[in-house]
């Protein structure tokens, strides 16, 4: 380097020299170019080979002090050196602030480019959707105009042959084709645009999907974040409603769907819950409107029927008053039609007093013994046969019980049959449960036929039968009346099969008829709980056909027919009209003469089941608590004078323990009576002893036992259980045991009277009266009295009775006497004495 003057000065820089330079270009060209050529410049701080080393290296840490500047120590040369390295630190720290920004400003403008393409896209969308509505209103107009068009073409006559088809006609049919599915050459417009765009944004990466194709916005839930999300696919109905928001957002907002006026059925009281649900409203709602209306109420509570209409009517939709009675609807009532009807056997009803041969008769028309099944020789159950005449007829027999107890079965029996055969035993006659079978078969306004039975007998008298029967206005064919009367012998089988004849006569005079295809009804004849069978009710099928896997309704109890069980023991599986079966599948015990139907579904079944129950319930609810104050203070200052005999009951079948029942209530008078604690049916278990011996009450089983459980409770307890299987012995025990809770009464014998004719005071004894015997005689163990004027004035016993200075035990007539009270001395001259001796006597009812 050179100054001004020439003179050259020392320095760093090293002299230039000229140098020729070739150049490469595109295409195989070349070019030799003259350049300036410097020399290397010195490095003064490049550090040696062996620099840095420290101490270990065998140089100082400066540099070669050979090639260092003139004039720079050590401690200097360490000092640049550090600077030089911190200046690359900052460098590098720069470097790296000025890479992390140009990421943040490349992710922005991602950012924004992506918002910008999204609000491109919902406008394309809006485009599309504004021109489909626009197209589809075209569409719609042409139509409209071709409709218009051929209504005229119609009504002038009809287009002319010749004539062009409007153009704007074939564009409406093709646009209608293709809203109704028919594929066209390609895809639309808007499905490739859609397509490309996508294809476009999977090529990008842009962000994540979902498996619908759209990009997952919002929060990461914990579930997504813990996988539970994974292959959770939107339902297409989901999909249709976000499609359907879309649109209407497209189409200038979303537009409030029209609100559905619904028709709320109202039930007598109803949950507010229920209601809000019937309405498809907020169950908040409905609970604020009530209390809008003053009644504070949650979800759970119910409400009347008025409250219910007025919270309706203010939601706009419409009452429909419905009662709770409405659920027992679903029971068909079919009105049969004539070509539906078919002739079925004819129900007949043995009846009579007891002991007069009803079973026996029934037995030699089946060719049976069923006399030797019953206890004591007499029927305590409804027996239900099916019987097939030498003419090939066959009759359905109901056999009832002709005891005092068993009225209500024979009533049972006389209302589900067709014809009753009154048997009369013709050496007995006319007796007390004859004529209450002959009123219950006129109350039922069934034909009645009278078998004379016993004919066989030497003391039979059958005319005696058929005159007694006038005093009941029962007047026989053979006395000019319409009552037809056979003699018979159950024992030798005379006058069968003419009684078979008069049943079967008076079946074709009525012309009984049934439709078998039909929900089947019937009558519950008896019911019992079997031990391996559960409940179990004897039915009457009266309508219908009762088939295996009917779901049935009976009373208070609901069932599905699990098996039919005729009356020879086989299973069968279906039972025609006037067909006696055992039913078996229901949920508990029906009362005998409960009606049976069969309905549609367990749920109707059940619904109608418990709707009984509850109403069976209120009633009994409602009889209480219709007594008054005064009717209960009088119901239980009675019960105070009236002792109680409580009983528990438990019977094999429903009938005999409504019959015990109604037996026991009778027993009594205005002291005693029998209470009943519980009357059931089935075998006696500990919580029927746990009820007795809280009462101090006996357990009375007619034909049925307890099991083992029981029997150990009662040994441990000391609880009375009684066995019998025939009603009148345990009628005739509870009588004996209710007569024991009588008080004895109490009789009084005159004995005699004595008069006082001095009174004399004696040290240590007090009063004596010195007396006269005036008639009959003074006993020392005797009861006295003492009159004044003809007025009681004391009653107690003697302390003494002294003839002369000796006590004696009686004084006779005319003889004098010493007597003295006890515990009483108000005695005057002149009063009387009666004695009289008490007699306690025991009474029964």
């Amino acid at each position: 380097m050179s100054d001004t003057d020439g003179k050259k000065t020392l320095g760093l820089g090293a002299a230039s020299r000229p140098g020729q330079v070739k150049q490469s270009f595109s295409h195989g060209r070349t070019k030799n170019v003259v350049v300036e050529t410097k020399g290397k410049k010195r490095v003064v701080n490049k550090p040696s080979a062996g620099a840095g080393k420290g101490p270990g290296g065998g140089k100082p840490a400066g540099g070669d002090p050979s090639r260092r500047p003139a004039g720079i120590s050590d401690a200097e040369m360490e000092r640049r050196m550090k600077a030089l390295q911190a200046a690359k630190a900052r460098e590098v720290d720069e470097a790296k602030a000025r890479e992390a920004d140009e990421k943040a400003r490349e992710e922005e403008r991602e950012r924004r480019r992506a918002e910008m393409e999204a609000k491109e896209r919902e406008d394309r969308e809006r485009e599309d959707a504004l021109k489909a509505k626009a197209e589809e209103d075209e569409r719609k107009k042409r139509e409209a105009e071709l409709r218009d068009k051929k209504k005229e073409e119609i009504r002038k006559g009809g287009p002319k042959k010749d004539e062009v088809p409007d153009q704007a006609a074939v564009e409406a049919a093709a646009a209608r084709a293709e809203t109704k599915g028919v594929v066209a050459s390609g895809p639309r417009k808007t499905d490739r645009e859609r397509d490309t765009r996508n294809e476009r944004d999977n090529r990008a990466g842009k962000g994540k999907t979902d498996g619908g194709g759209n990009r997952r916005t919002g929060k990461l839930s914990l579930n997504e974040a813990l996988g539970a999300g994974e292959g959770r696919q939107r339902s297409m109905a989901a999909m249709k409603r976000k499609q359907e928001r879309q649109r209407q957002k497209a189409m200038g907002g979303a537009t409030r769907a029209e609100k559905q006026v619904r028709d709320v059925q109202l039930p007598e009281t109803i949950v507010v819950s229920e209601l809000a649900n019937r309405m498809a409203e907020r169950s908040a709602d409905v609970v604020k409107s009530l209390m809008n209306m003053g009644m504070m109420v949650t979800a759970n509570q119910p409400i009347d029927a008025d409250t219910a209409e007025l919270v309706i009517e203010e939601f706009g939709h419409r009452t429909v008053r419905v009662s709770d009675s409405d659920v027992e609807q679903v029971i068909d009532q079919v009105d049969d039609k004539p070509e539906d009807m078919q002739t079925r056997p004819p129900i007949v009803t043995i009846m009579g007093h007891v002991d007069h041969g009803k079973t026996s008769l029934l037995d030699a028309i089946r060719k049976a013994n069923v006399v030797s099944g019953e206890a004591g020789g007499i029927t305590q159950h409804i027996g239900a046969y099916q019987v097939t005449t030498e003419s090939g007829a066959v009759l359905s027999f109901l056999d009832t019980p002709g005891h005092a107890a068993f009225t209500s079965m024979r009533a049972r029996g006389a209302n589900v049959t067709d014809i009753v055969v009154l048997v009369v035993a013709a050496d007995d006659s006319v007796m007390p449960q004859t004529i209450e079978a002959i009123n219950h078969a006129k109350a039922a306004n069934v034909p009645m036929i009278v078998a004379i039975n016993k004919c066989d007998k030497p003391g039979a008298d059958p005319q005696k039968v058929r005159t007694q029967l006038l005093q009941h206005e029962v007047v026989v064919e053979e006395m000019s009346g319409d009552v037809q009367d056979v003699e018979v012998s159950a024992k030798t089988g005379a006058g069968l099969d003419n009684l078979l004849e008069a049943i079967a006569l008076q079946s074709e005079l009525l012309e009984l008829r049934a439709n078998p295809d039909r929900a089947a009804q019937g009558a519950v004849i008896e019911a019992k709980l079997d031990v391996g069978r559960g409940p179990v009710a004897t039915v009457l099928v009266q309508n219908g056909t009762l088939r295996r896997g009917d779901i049935f309704v009976v009373g208070e109890q609901w069932g599905k027919v699990r098996a039919l069980i005729n009356d020879k023991g086989e299973r069968v599986e279906d039972a025609a009209p006037s067909v006696p079966v055992e039913v078996l599948g229901l949920n508990g015990t029906p009362e005998a003469g409960d009606v049976l139907n069969v309905v549609e579904t367990e749920a109707q079944a059940r619904e109608i089941a418990e709707y009984r129950q509850e109403a069976a319930k209120d009633k009994r609810a409602a009889a209480g608590a219709a007594t008054t104050l005064e009717q209960l203070m009088a119901k239980a200052k009675a019960d105070e004078s009236v002792t109680e005999l409580p009983v528990l009951v438990k019977a094999d079948v429903q009938g005999s323990a409504e019959a015990i029942v109604q037996a026991l209530e009778k027993v009594g008078n205005e002291e005693v009576r029998v209470r009943i604690l519980h009357s059931g049916v089935g075998a006696i278990t500990e919580s029927d002893i746990g009820l007795a011996e809280a009462s101090q009450a006996p357990v009375i089983g007619f034909n049925v036992r307890a099991n083992a459980p029981a029997r150990n409770s009662a040994n441990q307890k000391g609880v009375e259980i009684r066995y019998y299987s025939i009603i009148y012995d345990l009628v005739d025990d509870i009588k004996a045991a209710a007569s024991g809770l009588l008080s004895a009464e109490i009789r009084e014998h005159f004995i005699g009277y004595a008069e006082i004719k001095e009174v004399f005071k004696v040290t240590g004894v007090g009063k004596v009266a010195g007396c006269l015997v005036t008639e009959g005689q003074a006993r020392r163990s005797a009861g006295v009295r003492l009159l004044r004027d003809n007025v009681v004035i004391h009653e107690g016993t003697l302390k003494t009775l002294k003839r002369f200075k000796d006590e004696v035990k009686e004084v006779p007539v005319g003889q004098e006497c010493g007597m003295a009270f006890e515990n009483y001395e108000d005695i005057r001259a002149g009063d009387v004495i009666e004695i009289f001796e008490r007699e306690e006597i025991e009474r029964t009812l």
